[in-house]
């Protein structure tokens, strides 16, 4: 998708701090971030978000995502303290960018309700 800031960053035309990539997922920091650790892992292929995906997606997609965040979470040693993985689907559950993306957080303790 043309407009999509993520799929921009996936092309490559907007610079970003890309922490992982394969053909299907890429990692990258949050420009913005809320925790020590921040880093938003994305399908690079453009899907809204989970409720976009179908079985044939959930399949090439989510096994990829999470073992790219386990990875993560080893490499920013975050793994042994704890961290949080979050995915917001729609406006009223937070989602702000309309590409499926998940947050890796990690490197401070983590409050509960979150919001």
């Amino acid at each position: 998708m043309d407009s999509c800031i993520f799929c921009k960053i996936v092309r490559k035309d907007i610079p970003s701090e890309i922490v992982y990539e394969s053909e299907k997922v890429i990692a990258f920091r949050d420009v913005a971030p809320v925790a020590p650790n921040h880093i938003l892992v994305i399908p690079k292929e453009h899907v809204e978000s989970l409720n976009d995906l179908d079985d044939e997606k959930r399949k090439k997609f989510l096994p990829e995502i999470f073992e790219s965040i386990h990875e993560l979470a080893s490499k920013e040693n975050v793994m042994e303290d704890g961290y949080r993985v979050v995915t917001n689907c729609g406006k009223d559950g937070g989602q702000t960018v309309g590409h499926l993306h998940f947050h890796l957080l990690g490197g401070r303790e983590m409050q509960w309700p979150p919001g």
